[in-house]
């Protein structure tokens, strides 16, 4: 029996999940679940060491599963990982590009690849994920039938790619968030740190303008705020929250502390190293800001 680590991804083997574990842990064992739940329950029970959970998408949006599933699991965020999403037109070999009259993908890929299906001139067909997408297309030979999938899974299912990057927005990217049953709290070094908590505001008058206030008057980053509805309850809800700093920081502490006294729940989810890929989405103004001795 291997003695090799395991990470657990949501999707088929080859998806975009698949390759952000191979990215960051290369030397672990990626391993595919067909749902969230199910990547959440092999780490919970131990089968796996970490789990690689997409959280948002810059022109998707959120992932909203997630929100429900950690606050609730025993997980902790050890870290993060932002990665440029890029689709490849594929299809089996001895396909020509000219021949093609559909394509197949997850319905996200094929909203954001709209240009290449409308020159083309394919028929649009939904499937489950984008690397399925792929293995069916593969099954299927049909020289007619392309798929829009990452790269990996033209190597997994041995499709030739026509088309390259056929992405309409160069922007597009997934953050990750890498998840363990074990805590590990980055070390308070000085180093760029984001936190993430949830939070639920006591039923009172303000109590979630009183409660961030902290942030403000002690200059802390949100960097990330948003709600849901917690069990189906309409007057009952949580927040999901990102801040730039260490809850070591002086300034962090005062505005946890500031933020408990108005909730009736607060837990921190983790706190980790921030991607250097942060760096390249900063607002300019923000980069001038943190330049030191920047005019004010």
């Amino acid at each position: 029996m291997s003695d090799r680590k395991k990470i657990v991804f949501q999707g088929e083997t080859g998806a975009n999940s698949h390759m952000a574990c191979r990215s960051v842990y290369p030397d672990y064992v990626a391993v595919p679940c067909a749902t969230f739940e199910d990547c959440f329950a092999a780490m919970e029970s131990g089968e796996a060491d970490f789990g690689m959970i997409p959280v948002e998408n810059s022109i998707a949006g959120r992932v909203a599963d997630i929100h429900h599933l950690l606050p609730r699991s025993n997980l902790h965020i050890i870290g993060e990982y932002f990665m440029p999403i890029r689709f490849q037109l594929m299809a089996p070999k001895g396909a020509r590009i000219e021949n093609l009259k559909s394509v197949q993908s997850h319905v996200m890929a094929l909203g954001q690849c709209r240009n290449i299906i409308r020159d083309l001139g394919l028929k649009a067909i939904v499937g489950a994920d984008t690397a399925g997408s792929a293995r069916q297309i593969a099954e299927l030979g049909d020289l007619t039938a392309a798929a829009l999938a990452p790269e990996m899974a033209a190597e997994v299912y041995g499709l030739d790619i026509l088309k390259r990057n056929v992405e309409d927005a160069e922007h597009n990217t997934t953050r990750f968030l890498i998840l363990s049953r074990e805590p590990a709290r980055a070390a308070y070094s000085g180093q760029p740190v984001i936190t993430t908590f949830i939070f639920r505001v006591r039923n009172v008058a303000a109590a979630l303008y009183k409660a961030l206030g902290g942030f403000a008057t002690n200059g802390v980053n949100m960097t990330k705020l948003e709600s849901y509805q917690l069990e189906g309850q309409f007057f009952a809800s949580m927040f999901y929250a990102d801040i730039e700093g260490h809850p070591d920081d002086k300034n962090v502490a005062l505005a946890l502390e500031e933020l408990a006294f108005f909730c009736a729940e607060l837990k921190i989810l983790g706190v980790y190293r921030a991607n250097p890929f942060r760096e390249k989405i900063r607002e300019p103004e923000a980069n001038r800001a943190l330049r030191p001795n920047s005019a004010q």
